[in-house]
């Protein structure tokens, strides 16, 4: 039941229902309005006035103890490492949108999913339906933290955002990435009271992602 409430939130970005645009928050309280364009801007500032997304300089590597590949069969040349001993995985039920699910195998409540698909979006714009797709699920979304980072040597876009969805508060750590073989997205989610406590283990699960060319 937590995974089905948690899981709405990770759509596929091609099936939006909303044709109206949507507003959210930021971690530093700028309010944002994300369009059906694929377009956003803060409510409250200029264009010249919006900050950019910063770069993280930490290089991210996969642990040493992740050593299980899981590989998409959507988008090729991509593989998950993980530590069999932390985190389970199975392929995603017919009709939904990740290819692949994983749980903590610990009493944590910590998930992931990955959803891959065969269609190229610029980052940015692939941040605002993400965003989007997260406002469907959770109107008051907050933006925590997004920043690059080059995880095994690839750049992706990393987001933290907090949300209400049936009455509980989750906090997401998400990857997004994108080229001309496909898009993905590997989310991390668990209760945001214990969000501290698992997000060594959701980060560990995410810099597992290694793409090749």
């Amino acid at each position: 039941m937590i995974k089905t409430i948690i899981f709405i939130a990770g759509l596929s970005l091609f099936h939006l229902a909303c044709h109206a645009q949507i507003t959210a928050v930021t971690g530093t309280g700028d309010e944002v309005i994300l369009y059906d364009n694929h377009t956003w801007k803060y409510a409250n500032k200029t264009d010249t006035e919006t900050a950019a997304i910063q770069t993280n300089k930490t290089n991210f590597k996969k642990s040493s103890s992740s050593g299980f590949e899981v590989s998409s069969n959507i988008v090729n040349n991509v593989k998950i490492y993980i530590n069999p001993k932390k985190w389970t995985f199975k392929k995603g039920e017919e009709g939904s949108s990740a290819e692949y699910n994983f749980t903590h195998v610990g009493k944590n409540e910590a998930y992931g999913m990955i959803i891959s698909e065969r269609v190229q979006i610029p980052l940015l714009s692939l941040r605002d339906l993400a965003l989007k797709n997260a406002s469907n699920a959770a109107p008051d979304i907050k933006v925590v933290n997004e920043e690059y980072r080059n995880v095994n040597g690839t750049q992706v876009l990393f987001i933290q955002f907090t949300g209400t969805i049936s009455g509980m508060n989750f906090t997401y750590f998400n990857y997004y990435y994108s080229c001309e073989r496909g898009t993905i997205q590997l989310l991390t989610y668990t209760f945001t009271n214990l969000a501290n406590e698992n997000k060594p283990e959701m980060e560990e699960l995410l810099n597992g992602l290694v793409i090749n060319y």
